[in-house]
């Protein structure tokens, strides 16, 4: 008989216990409305959490909802929407919460969604795996297609939105018409302007007093002279000297005579004091050349010289500013500049 109530007694003990143990867990269910819907229909999911009353928790996975309005699973091909509780039940201790959660899928096929996990303070539970078959909506050309939202302009519509799609897809095409519209409008500016699409830098000319000398040097390499061509010699020497008057003062001496040569030097302060060196190799020249006179050696030697002491004693101090052979001006100061700075020299040396 005692053993009988222990037996009985202890029977009641285990029943007990399993049964407020089953009471202390937290237990997950989910189920759709629907496990077949067309592609970009909305189905509807429901989640009974079944816990304590003092054991509140929450979905971790929709506390990334924010701010899309969405969460996805399953590679983001299946979208939930914003959970809203349903249902609140009490049954003595225990609470059954009810989540209504929008579904919808972008893409036919089928779909395991995986188990909805629930955390609360002293324990957690995952739902079962529910089962989702999206199947392809199939439509003809001239089909109405009906129970679809329809298409609406977006509420923060910008000027881009504007712009036709083919106009992103060939943005290569518009940056190379631009460059081309600029480019055009570059060298069209400069052809104006200097009736050149491209303009090279112009090689740099040589100074007149460089020409001057190095023809000078040439001159007396030929042996004109010793050979008898005192006519040829004097033509090219004073040729030498009136192209250098021209190019280093602005003198047009190829179109003058001797005389007019001398009084133009005269005018001019810059080179008057250096005019005697011109005087006697144009002296010597025009007896060559018209008098038909056959100068002396020595004659020959005092003309070269003179011509290389006149072209050496006017190069101005300052030679750069003589890019412009005509620009008498300068070329004066520049002159009276040298010839300042040789008194002083000459000065010094006594």
């Amino acid at each position: 008989m005692t053993k009988s109530i222990l037996k009985y007694l202890t029977i009641l003990v285990i029943a007990l216990t399993c049964h407020f143990a089953s009471f202390s867990d937290v237990k997950v269910t989910a189920a759709l409305d629907s496990t077949t819907i067309l592609m970009g229909r909305i189905d509807t999911l429901r989640l009974f959490v079944e816990r304590d009353a003092d054991r509140q928790g929450v979905f971790p996975l929709f506390n990334k909802i924010a701010p899309a309005g969405f969460v996805t699973l399953i590679g983001d091909t299946v979208e939930l929407g914003e959970p809203r509780m349903d249902t609140v039940k009490r049954e003595g201790s225990r609470i059954v919460e009810r989540l209504v959660v929008p579904v919808q899928v972008f893409d036919s096929g089928y779909y395991k969604l995986p188990p909805f996990v629930y955390i609360s303070a002293t324990d957690s539970a995952a739902s079962n795996v529910v089962e989702l078959n999206v199947v392809p909506v199939k439509v003809g050309e001239n089909d109405a297609i009906s129970d679809y939202q329809d298409i609406t302009e977006p509420s923060d519509k910008s000027f881009w939105d504007w712009m036709p799609d083919w106009l992103y897809d060939l943005w290569w095409m518009w940056l190379l018409l631009i460059i081309a519209i600029a480019a055009a409008a570059y060298f069209g500016s400069k052809y104006r302007k200097t009736g050149k699409f491209i303009s090279l830098p112009e090689k740099p000319q040589p100074k007149p007093w460089t020409v001057a000398l190095d023809r000078l040097e040439r001159l007396k390499a030929k042996n004109l002279w010793e050979n008898g061509m005192e006519k040829e010699y004097f033509t090219e020497l004073t040729d030498i000297l009136r192209d250098y008057l021209f190019k280093r003062f602005g003198i047009n001496a190829m179109e003058m005579t001797s005389r007019q040569i001398m009084q133009t030097l005269a005018d001019q302060a810059d080179v008057r004091d250096k005019r005697t060196y011109v005087r006697k190799i144009l002296d010597v020249a025009d007896f060559v050349k018209f008098a038909k006179v056959r100068p002396l050696p020595a004659d020959n030697v005092e003309a070269f010289e003179n011509a290389v002491n006149f072209v050496k004693e006017t190069i101005p101090i300052t030679p750069d500013i003589y890019d412009n052979p005509e620009n008498s001006e300068n070329s004066g100061n520049a002159n009276r500049k040298s010839q300042d700075v040789r008194r002083e020299q000459k000065g010094g040396a006594k």
